[in-house]
């Protein structure tokens, strides 16, 4: 590990006192983004359902099988956001807010803070100290969010294993 590979590292921890540690998948991130704009139909109708559904998991879902994710066992199919977290913390592939995510980890929200998770969505990046974002059902279309690090209404990362 030469010093251009360490500086950034250690300058982040400095910064937000938090070492990077993703490796993340820029595949299902560049799926993501190809849908900013879009309503859910596509992705609710694609898991099953004939008429609109809270569709934030369908989702994260449909763009991982769109990268070849779902196919090869890396995230899982999932409809409630909270069968997301389940599936990574069985695999010890979740982190909490504290983590420093890495583009295509998946994010997981409790916005009122009562251990209830509310909203999943794809890190897109993380810089300066705020984590960017790809989130299906945000407003009714698929947007880009950002949020600071350590933001209350993270709850926290699953971080695939690609």
């Amino acid at each position: 590990m030469g010093i251009s590979s360490t500086v950034p590292h250690v300058l982040w921890y400095y910064i937000f006192g938090r070492i990077p540690t993703g490796t993340g998948s820029g595949a299902i991130v560049q799926v993501a983004l190809t849908q900013e704009g879009n309503g859910g139909d596509t992705y609710w109708s694609w898991y099953g359902f004939d008429s609109r559904v809270e569709w934030c998991a369908y989702f994260v879902s449909w763009c991982a099988e769109q990268s070849g994710y779902l196919e090869s066992g890396v995230i899982p199919k999932f409809s409630l956001c909270s069968d997301g977290v389940d599936w990574f913390q069985g695999r010890g592939q979740f982190q909490d807010a504290s983590y420093v995510p890495a583009a295509g980890d998946i994010i997981f929200f409790d916005w009122e803070n009562d251990g209830t998770i509310d909203h999943v969505g794809i890190v897109e990046s993380v810089m300066n100290g705020v984590v960017n974002t790809v989130e299906g059902n945000s407003g009714d279309i698929c947007a880009r969010r950002s949020y600071g690090m350590g933001s209350d209404s993270i709850y926290g990362y699953g971080v695939p294993a690609y």
